[in-house]
């Protein structure tokens, strides 16, 4: 038994891969939830420091409820949305440049 616990010949299933990839995907989480962070505490801040502008009236409701009622689930939902989409896409191309990286050493 071979003392590399990893068996694959191959750098897709390497430690290095793995640790580029989760980097990625961190560095993407975090600008995810600081987008949901900043819906999050700014809704709160912006009735307590701009009352006038929240109490304004759109399409029958005050601004504020507007965009706590009406407004925050499509912002959730471009976030999850870019969220997934861009996740899908960092694999997808860690995987491409592997797959490209193997071809060349190959010739």
């Amino acid at each position: 038994m071979p003392d590399d616990p990893n068996p694959h010949d191959d750098f897709i299933h390497s430690d290095e891969f793995l640790h580029s990839l989760m980097k990625r995907q961190l560095r993407l989480s975090i600008a995810c939830a600081v987008a949901f962070l900043l819906l999050l505490l700014g809704l709160p801040l912006l009735n307590y420091f701009q009352p006038e502008l929240m109490a304004t009236r759109v399409g029958g409701f005050t601004l504020s409820w507007l965009l706590l009622g009406v407004l925050v689930f499509p912002y959730v939902w471009v976030i999850a949305g870019t969220f997934i989409r861009k996740s899908i896409a960092l694999e997808t191309s860690e995987v491409r440049e592997v797959r490209e990286t193997q071809r060349g050493s190959a010739r």
